[in-house]
C-alpha cells in the first residue's frame, strides 16, 4: 500500500502525476504560488532551516525531498499531514521533520569531517528503503543473488571499446552521419500508461527542435480536470507544469535545468559527442539478462550521464542522469525500445520513464521529422496563447 501512495501523491515533488492514480486535486491553499526571483529553498518556504537544503534552489529543493522520501521509503504524508488532499499541512513541524533536519545536518558533517567534503555517506547509505535502518545481514541473502545496486560512478575498463568507437557505430545504426545531422525537428505522439496501469491513458506528445529545444506534454482528452502536465526547454530556461504537484508551474534553476539540457541534445545524437566531457567506458553492467556497454560523461554543474548501449545493435537502450543534492544524487531514467525506421533514422517508439516519484511507460504510435513547430511550445507553458 505504501508504494499505491507514493505513486498517488507524487506530485508532491514537483514531478510526474500523470498516468497514476491521483489524490484529490490540490486546493488553492494545498497548491503554492511558483516561485519568483529565484530565490533559495530557505526563503520561499517555511521551516526550511538546515545549512545545506536551505541553500538550494526551490526546484532543486523539491527533487531533494524525493531523495529523502525513496531512501526512507516512505511518503509525503510522513512528514506533511494530509499530503494529497486539500487538507495538507506543509508548514506544520512534525517530529520526522526534526528527525530528518538532525540527519542532514550529520550527513554534512560526516562527509566534511571524513571525507574532505566529498559526498560518500548519504541517507540511503544506512536506511535503503527502510524507515530505521537495519543492523544485521538476512543470512538468506548471503551468498545468494549479487546486489543489484550500481555505483553512480563506475571504473573505466580499458579491455572495452572507447567512447568514440560505442558513439560512432550508434550513428552509424540509426542512419549514419549524415541522414543524423539532418534531423533538425520531429514531433512524436501516442499514449501514456501509469505504473501498473493506475490513472488510465493519456495522450503523449515530444516536440523537439536541434539543438537544444525540446517540450514533452501529457494531456487526457477524457478527463481535462486532471489538465496539462508539460516539461519545457527553450534553449536556455525550463518549465515544469504539474496541476497537481505542489507547485503548480515553476522555472527551473537547478540541476534539472541542465538534465532538460542534455535531454534536448540527447533527442539529435548528431551532436552526442560534445555534450557531454570527460567520456569514459566502464565494463559491460546487466539490464535484465542482457549486458550491455556502459558511458558516462559528465555536463555543467555536477550533471553526471551514464549511458548504455547494446553490444549487438548499437542501439542506445537506457539514459540515467544524476543531478547532485546534499542528500545524494537525484537520478532519473529513460529506457528506449522499439526501434523503427523513420525517413531513415532509427528512432524509439517505446519510452519508459522512472523518477524518485514514480514511472511510466510511452508509445508512439507516430514521429514526423523535419516540421515546422510553433516556437511557443517550447517556452513558459502558462505564457502559451
Amino acid at each position: 500500500m505504501k508504494l499505491w501512495w507514493r505513486l498517488a501523491v507524487a506530485g508532491f515533488a514537483g514531478l510526474w502525476v500523470f498516468g497514476v492514480a491521483s489524490a484529490v486535486r490540490p486546493s488553492a491553499q494545498a497548491q503554492m504560488n511558483a516561485p519568483i526571483n529565484g530565490k533559495k529553498a530557505g526563503e520561499y518556504f517555511k521551516n526550511v532551516s538546515t545549512s545545506t537544503l536551505k541553500e538550494l534552489s526551490v526546484d532543486d529543493f523539491i527533487f531533494s525531498m524525493g531523495v529523502i522520501a525513496d531512501d526512507l521509503g516512505l511518503d509525503c504524508a510522513d512528514c506533511h499531514p494530509g499530503a494529497g488532499s486539500d487538507q495538507v499541512n506543509w508548514v506544520i513541524d512534525t517530529n520526522p521533520k526534526r528527525t530528518a533536519r538532525r540527519m542532514v545536518e550529520m550527513v554534512a558533517t560526516i562527509n566534511k569531517t571524513n571525507f574532505g567534503g566529498q559526498q560518500k555517506v548519504t541517507c540511503w547509505t544506512c536506511h535503503h528503503g527502510r524507515d530505521v535502518p537495519a543492523t544485521t545481514i538476512a543470512l538468506d541473502n548471503l551468498y545468494d543473488t549479487p546486489n543489484s545496486e550500481k555505483d553512480d560512478v563506475p571504473k573505466a575498463d580499458p579491455g572495452e571499446p572507447s567512447a568514440t568507437q560505442v558513439l560512432d557505430r550508434y550513428i552509424e545504426v540509426i542512419g549514419g552521419q549524415q541522414r543524423v545531422a539532418g534531423l533538425t525537428s520531429f514531433i512524436a505522439t501516442g499514449s501514456s500508461l501509469g505504473y501498473m496501469g493506475l490513472g488510465g491513458t493519456g495522450e503523449f506528445a515530444i516536440y523537439a527542435k536541434s539543438p537544444t529545444q525540446k517540450t514533452t506534454r501529457i494531456t487526457f482528452k477524457d478527463h481535462p480536470d486532471r489538465g496539462e502536465s508539460t516539461w519545457a526547454f527553450n534553449g536556455m530556461t525550463g518549465w515544469i507544469k504539474t496541476p497537481r504537484g505542489l507547485l503548480g508551474e515553476y522555472e527551473l534553476i537547478g540541476g534539472e535545468l541542465d538534465g532538460a539540457r542534455f535531454e534536448a541534445q540527447l533527442a539529435f545524437p548528431a551532436q552526442l559527442k560534445t555534450a557531454l566531457t570527460n567520456w569514459k567506458v566502464s565494463a559491460k553492467q546487466p539490464i535484465g539478462d542482457k549486458d550491455y556497454q556502459v558511458l558516462q560523461g559528465n555536463g555543467p554543474r555536477n550533471l553526471l550521464v551514464t549511458l548504455y548501449f547494446d553490444p549487438q545493435t548499437g542501439l542506445l537502450k537506457r539514459m540515467i542522469r544524476y543531478s547532485p543534492s546534499p542528500v545524494g544524487k537525484m537520478p532519473t531514467q529513460v529506457d528506449y525500445d522499439d526501434y523503427r525506421d523513420v525517413g531513415g533514422i532509427k528512432l524509439p517508439f517505446e519510452y519508459r520513464f522512472l523518477w524518485l516519484d514514480g514511472r511510466y511507460t510511452a508509445k508512439l504510435s507516430d514521429i514526423k521529422t523535419n516540421v515546422n513547430i510553433d516556437p511557443q511550445l517550447f517556452g513558459m507553458p502558462s505564457g502559451r496563447k
